[in-house]
């Protein structure tokens, strides 16, 4: 059986802003390990396994500030307490946040005494959640969790999606919508064969204008628009390995030397910021871990066969 957990209106300082060559918004693999995180214990208690997690943030402000009349933004970092020989700690301080977010989890399991156990996996989750760490920030506070199942009827199912999405205003949806990437892709190297993927991606991630002087007239600069309308943003998704699988122990100063390890590299798509009334069913807005064993990317896609994410698993990224 399928319910959804709804963890509302989490407030969280310090959270991380940076992500790969991205920031203003933590990747979504810090909320899918924050949901990883809650699956294990969950699993351990009540044999329930969270398969995905989505997002609507609600508020965010970015720790930075104006450094010059240009308009050059740098983020506000703190200073560490010198060392005892008076110097400046090594201590690299990334990009810092805060932000209010609704998580909405998919869960699967059988749950044990129906409205009871319901109330009593909902307050586990209240108190479990303010002790989590999230997109490495501090949760502050939350309001109440909210346990319920998914229906299978297509019509009720809609009914529990349009009542969640319109609790979620005020706020934005983060969508996958990295087909329309591909997309553009096909479309520039079609023109241009020696097109590559950076080039297509910037597209979405720049603001562009370009010189138009008419003929006889003055230059005039006009904005070039995005590839696709929409509040699309670039987004980090995951990471690709960029090396073999070496075997626990082979490489030096690992964090767990009991599990195989692998290099890796961030890998980018695009998402999309959408109201939450213009999300007709809740399944797309559920980012799920990934279905492909040999690279850890994060999309809407229903996994062909779910598998529990061990440690074994986890070790290789």
């Amino acid at each position: 059986m399928s319910y959804l957990i709804v963890l509302p209106h989490i407030q969280v300082e310090n959270a991380n802003a940076i992500s790969g060559l991205t920031y203003g918004f933590p990747a979504i693999t810090h909320f899918l390990g924050f949901t990883h995180a809650l699956s294990r214990q969950i699993q351990q208690s009540h044999g329930l396994r969270f398969t995905g997690c989505g997002v609507v943030s609600h508020q965010h402000q970015i720790q930075a500030y104006q450094a010059n009349d240009r308009g050059d933004h740098y983020f506000a970092q703190t200073r560490n307490p010198l060392t005892k020989e008076a110097k400046t700690a090594p201590f690299n301080e990334e990009g810092r946040m805060h932000m209010t977010v609704t998580l909405f989890i998919e869960c699967e399991g059988s749950l044990a005494h129906g409205d009871a156990g319901a109330r009593d996996l909902e307050k586990l989750l209240q108190s479990l959640c303010v002790t989590q760490r999230l997109a490495g920030g501090t949760v502050i506070s939350m309001k109440p969790v909210r346990v319920r199942a998914l229906p299978q009827n297509t019509d009720e199912l809609a009914d529990v999606t349009r009542r969640e999405m319109y609790r979620a205003l005020p706020g934005f949806a983060l969508i996958d919508r990295s087909e329309l990437l591909v997309q553009h892709f096909a479309e520039r190297q079609a023109q241009d064969p020696q097109t590559e993927m950076i080039d297509a991606w910037l597209d979405f991630a720049t603001i562009s204008y370009r010189a138009i002087q008419p003929e006889g007239g003055t230059v005039e600069w006009q904005y070039q628009p995005k590839p696709v309308k929409g509040y699309l943003v670039p987004l980090m998704v995951g990471f690709t390995p960029i090396s073999p699988l070496y075997a626990a122990g082979e490489v030096a100063r690992t964090r767990d030397t009991t599990s195989p390890f692998r290099f890796v590299e961030a890998t980018y798509g695009v998402g999309e910021w959408r109201s939450p009334h213009r999300v007709n069913d809740i399944h797309q807005l559920i980012w799920r871990y990934p279905s492909n064993p040999g690279n850890y990317l994060c999309s809407h896609t229903i996994p062909l066969q779910e598998a529990d994410l061990t440690e074994q698993e986890h070790s290789d990224f």
